[in-house]
């Protein structure tokens, strides 16, 4: 098998993986913003990490995956500088802060959940580690690399490109700007006058009287800058340096560069050695966003409630759909795109049922169609070499795909078991499965919705029970006739049992 190749947006090119710590991985991801209901947008870096943790951990390493919660209301370099996202969100809807926090915090592990992710090892708050943040700030200012203005604190980007890109690392150096240019295209903010270069970004920002969230600093009540608390973070549960740092291609710049230049200052290294960042979703081709009227919420896409949706899509239809294309590539949504997604699924779930009911246990050591038992063979021992080549997860399910028609044909008789050997057999049989559900993270959820709806007719059963106990027939029939009118038949034993089926 060959070595895991993975492409680093740092070096611009494919690298050979080697982590810091044989045998270990230290992994950090940016989580979300809990001011809000994740979207459509949020599901894709969530679930293309999901399965780099899945399939480090397949390659035998131990992994440490921190994945943060942004609960300090941040404000945003890029237009919206003393806008705090989450007090006002809860002067909105009339919670306090944390309160919204809390909730938006559930609605997000909730979605996690329903695509079946593997929950991070930690997952930390910004808002329970402001003392951290605070340190690294004061040493930043101490080795002369920040300043304070009226109780905020810039970082002085200038001064940092002046010592450490003689160095190599320049402000930029991750998502490839030019300091020079970036200062002729930063547009005017307020507070701009505070700052001494345009390019400057703050790491402590003075909070205004109708700030809600706050907190006592050597420079004033205040809050912290969005990106100090990844650094924070990061070298917290990490150590100075770790092995990987992944988000969404949006992230880059502003929000990683900064990263680096913070975590260079106080560490003397540039905190991930591998930078790995997933492509955007777009809709019909247009870019999400609210300006567009295109943000779909992850609810709404589980209901179909949402103008944009021709049907509900239900969250492994979701997942399937994001591993269809592989991570650095632009992720075009439509209902058509979900809905050939959706029979894809059903077209591999079928023919993995079909494979793991197959008894391979008699088959000889030695195949009758060598041909066959050759091609069966490379396209199940391309899985590894798809996957170490940067996670292509689209060319393993062509392989999947491919594969789907020779197994149905074992069932169907138009091929023989017994023409492949049992290695071969035992090793697609394990393979598939592996990938599928463990890699992969597929699931069965017509299985699943399937236990509710009987967990809901047991209750419905129980109920019209207790109704013929108190002779309260009225009750018992209608749950019984309108059972019925929705294609549900309740059937009666003679011993008081009752069962269930769907016409």
């Amino acid at each position: 098998m060959s070595d895991l190749k993975v492409y680093n947006s740092i070096s611009r090119q494919k690298e050979v993986f080697t982590s810091i710590t044989p045998g270990h991985v230290g992994m950090y991801v940016c989580g979300p913003t809990v001011s809000g209901e994740s979207h459509l947008g949020h599901a894709r870096p969530f679930i293309t990490f999901d399965i780099i943790f899945r399939y480090l951990k397949h390659l035998k390493y131990k992994v440490r995956y921190v994945r943060n919660i942004t609960d300090a209301g941040h404000f945003e370099e890029e237009g919206r500088e003393a806008e705090d996202k989450i007090s006002k969100k809860a002067v909105l809807e009339k919670l306090e802060p944390m309160e919204l926090v809390q909730k938006y915090t559930n609605m997000f592990h909730w979605a996690m959940h329903q695509f079946n992710n593997l929950e991070p090892s930690i997952e930390p708050t910004a808002t329970g580690h402001i003392v951290e943040q605070i340190n690294m700030i004061e040493q930043i200012i101490k080795d002369g690399y920040a300043y304070v203005v009226n109780g905020s604190v810039y970082f002085d980007v200038d001064k940092y490109n002046e010592d450490f890109a003689k160095q190599g690392i320049p402000y930029g150096i991750l998502s490839g700007r030019v300091l020079e240019e970036m200062l002729e295209t930063t547009r005017t903010l307020d507070n701009q006058e505070e700052k001494r270069n345009k390019a400057d970004f703050a790491l402590w920002k003075n909070a205004p009287a109708e700030h809600i969230m706050r907190w006592t600093s050597p420079w004033g009540e205040g809050f912290p800058g969005w990106h100090i608390e990844c650094s924070a973070m990061s070298s917290k549960y990490l150590g100075d340096q770790f092995d990987i740092h992944g988000g969404g291609m949006d992230l880059q710049f502003p929000h990683h560069e900064c990263e680096i230049a913070q975590s260079v200052v106080c560490n003397n290294a540039i905190p991930a050695r591998y930078w790995l960042h997933n492509n955007m979703i777009t809709i019909n081709g247009k870019k999400m966003g609210k300006s567009y009227n295109n943000v779909i919420r992850l609810s709404e896409l589980f209901t179909g409630n949402h103008p944009a949706l021709a049907q509900a899509y239900g969250p492994m239809i979701i997942r399937f759909f994001i591993l269809q294309t592989h991570y650095r590539s632009t992720l075009d949504f439509s209902n058509d795109a979900l809905q050939g997604a959706e029979k894809g699924l059903k077209r591999l779930w079928e023919a993995f049922e079909v494979l793991k009911k197959l008894d391979g246990e008699k088959l000889p050591t030695t195949a009758s169609d060598a041909e066959l038992d050759s091609k069966i063979s490379k396209l199940v021992e391309d899985f590894d070499e798809f996957m170490n080549d940067d996670f292509n997860t689209a060319k393993v399910l062509a392989n999947m795909f491919e594969l789907a028609p020779i197994i149905n044909s074992f069932k169907g008789g138009q091929l023989k078991l017994e023409s492949i050997s049992k290695k071969t057999f035992q090793t697609l049989q394990n393979q598939f499965t592996t990938y599928l559900v463990d890699v992969f993270g597929m699931r069965d959820d017509k299985g699943e919705q399937f236990d509710k709806l009987d967990s809901v007719l047991q209750l419905l059963v129980q109920i019209r029970k207790d109704a013929r106990a108190r002779k309260d027939f009225a009750t018992s029939d209608k749950i019984r006739n309108e059972l019925q009118t929705l294609g549900i038949m309740l059937k009666d034993d003679k011993d008081g049992n009752v069962s269930w089926s769907m016409n």
